[in-house]
């Protein structure tokens, strides 16, 4: 579902009038960018929380990263 929302300064922050169905339930909201969309979603309330609706890393992630060899020291 897509809706078009009014963009309007208030002092000096840009700030968007949501339609009532997009409103959130909570007081704070994450905000991040992909490409040029920005994306608004409410702010996990503990790390459970966070950690089911947190971005998951591709199998690829770190796969030319070469491991480094143990080091032998003398404590």
């Amino acid at each position: 579902m897509s809706r078009t929302a009014k963009v309007f300064m208030t002092n000096r922050s840009q700030a968007v009038r949501l339609p009532k169905e997009f409103q959130f339930s909570t007081d704070e909201v994450v905000i991040r960018k992909v490409g040029d969309d920005v994306i608004l979603s409410p702010k996990p309330r503990d790390w459970h929380s966070y950690l089911e609706s947190a971005p998951v890393a591709s199998e690829a992630f770190m796969a030319d990263v070469e491991d480094l060899l143990v080091q032998e020291r003398d404590l």
